[in-house]
């Protein structure tokens, strides 16, 4: 499994001088309804990215209404169902329990309603990993902005902060600051701060590379020189060349981050019982894997599928931005 909450590596590893910038160059020469209708025409053409937005949309409204959707099925992951187990505990009948009542199974030792558990499981899971992406897309835009711009001192601190960021063993510091985190503190605000605040810098990194180069363009110039001030530049002049870069950057870091609170929930350190998550779900199946495999493959198989449709998405999403990252590769 997974379990870094930093952006993924291909944000990282690349020359951050030449991915956002290519990122923000197609259609400089065009108008920008035809430059949009483009890269949409290139987004749909990629039949795999397309799979992987409509697996993301779908699963965002199954968070959205996972109380609707298991209200609905009389169902709810709480409600213990003894009556569905054998006398050891496990499910009664074939594949985990699966039966008309229970679509996915049952949990053993408690026969609490699997479907359940997966579908508020995903409300969970998505709400600290959207949660967590946004806090460290703020990071890494209010750091990598402001010292790629102003430069100097202020460059160069945020530049050794991401150094050592980056160097630092992330997962142990989570599980470290989870573990002493009072009981009593809500825990996914919590998750969502630690996961958040680890995960800005290689996005920041990229963000200072590229608007270093928009910095130093003509028009940025022109502005200053007519007396503009540095909000107004900075707003009107550096974030609209971002906003591709950005777009990207904050597809491809939610599946990085939602994993990242399945492994801590994983770990025990994650969101509290009786809460449904992804991440509980499995830890809690591996202790049952050789007797019940069930239990393990629908947590353990919505993880995996909306990981890789994210990923899917964000590659596409590149690449129809900017089509000569598809051609290179």
């Amino acid at each position: 499994m997974h379990t870094s909450v930093q952006d993924p590596p291909d944000a990282a590893s690349a020359p951050a001088d030449a991915v956002p910038t290519a990122l923000a160059a197609p259609g400089a020469g065009a108008s920008p309804t035809s430059a949009a209708r483009a890269r949409l025409r290139r987004l749909r053409s990629d039949r795999a990215a397309v799979i992987g937005a409509g697996i993301v949309i779908l699963t965002t409204l199954v968070a959205l209404f996972a109380p609707l959707i298991t209200r609905a099925l009389g169902v709810d992951p709480y409600t213990y169902d003894l009556d569905a187990l054998d006398a050891a505990g496990l499910p009664l009948g074939r594949f985990g329990g699966i039966s008309a009542a229970h679509p996915f199974g049952v949990e053993p030792q408690t026969g609490r309603d699997l479907f359940a558990i997966v579908v508020e499981g995903t409300r969970t899971s998505f709400a600290i990993g959207m949660g967590a992406t946004v806090l460290s897309m703020v990071i890494a835009i209010i750091l990598g902005v402001s010292a790629g711009y102003f430069g100097g001192w202020w460059d160069a601190l945020v530049s050794r902060l991401t150094d050592i960021t980056l160097g630092f063993p992330n997962l142990v510091f989570m599980i470290a600051v989870s573990a002493i985190v009072p009981a009593t503190a809500p825990r996914v605000p919590v998750m969502i701060a630690i996961i958040g605040i680890l995960g800005w810098p290689s996005t920041a990194r990229v963000l200072r590379a590229r608007t270093l180069s928009l910095r130093s363009r003509t028009y940025v110039g022109a502005s200053r020189a007519m007396g503009a001030s540095q909000w107004h530049v900075v707003t009107t002049q550096i974030l609209p060349g971002l906003v591709a870069t950005i777009i990207v950057f904050t597809t491809i870091s939610i599946p990085g981050k939602i994993t990242s609170e399945a492994a801590l929930s994983f770990l025990g350190v994650g969101v509290a019982p009786p809460t449904p998550s992804w991440g509980r779900a499995i830890g809690s199946a591996v202790t049952w894997v050789s007797t019940d495999p069930w239990y393990l493959l629908f947590p353990g198989a919505a993880l995996l599928t909306v990981t890789l449709a994210f990923n899917l998405f964000g590659d596409g999403l590149r690449d129809a931005l900017d089509p000569r990252t598809g051609e290179a590769r």
